[in-house]
């Protein structure tokens, strides 16, 4: 949507926001309980709920604003990032998924870190003389323009992840006959 649309105001980019941001806290309060373990469902519920928090907030059109959108999605992004790329490490080893959060986590971040250098009243006029057409540059087209960015990086990621074959962890050999022999079993400290 925001790729192929021209208008990137806050009110545009805060409803595309609201539906993605919504439709993915759907899909991790979902797979708390589909996917993951009932030991391990912490944190995809807490990233489900912060989601649609923001969602719902971004979703409100009374108070769609340029402010909004700079607050609402830097807060958003740096907080999950940051719950996403903790839990990633905290996995290392243990979690297949962990290098995906890692990864999707930083990204996340990335989103926050880079939203923060732009500047919300930004403003340049330009003139094209080949077209003749010329327009504005703004704080907010370049703010929506990133998320969109962030939001095609991460569709991209996530579906090769999804579609990709995960290896089994190795199955122990069970011991044969001719391995634990009576000489065997005596030298490894076993009663024969």
């Amino acid at each position: 949507m925001v790729t192929f649309s021209s208008d990137h105001s806050a009110a545009v980019g805060l409803s595309v926001f609201s539906g993605w941001a919504i439709a993915t806290a759907i899909v991790f309060l979902v797979a708390a309980w589909q996917v993951y373990t009932a030991g391990s469902r912490v944190v995809p519920v807490v990233l489900g709920v912060l989601t649609l928090v923001a969602g719902m907030v971004a979703g409100l059109p009374g108070i769609r604003s340029t402010t909004l959108f700079f607050a609402l999605v830097i807060t958003w992004s740096l907080i999950t990032g940051l719950v996403e790329l903790v839990s990633g490490i905290r996995g290392r080893g243990a979690d297949e998924h962990a290098r995906d959060a890692i990864l999707v986590g930083s990204l996340t971040i990335a989103l926050g870190l880079g939203l923060l250098v732009v500047n919300p009243a930004y403003s340049l006029e330009y003139f094209n003389r080949t077209v003749g057409e010329g327009g504005t540059l703004t704080g907010i087209t370049i703010g929506v323009g990133i998320f969109g960015g962030y939001a095609a990086i991460i569709a991209v990621f996530l579906g090769i992840a999804g579609f990709s074959p995960r290896r089994l962890p190795a199955a122990p050999a069970a011991p044969s006959e001719t391995d634990a022999g009576p000489g065997r079993a005596e030298a490894a400290g076993e009663p024969a």
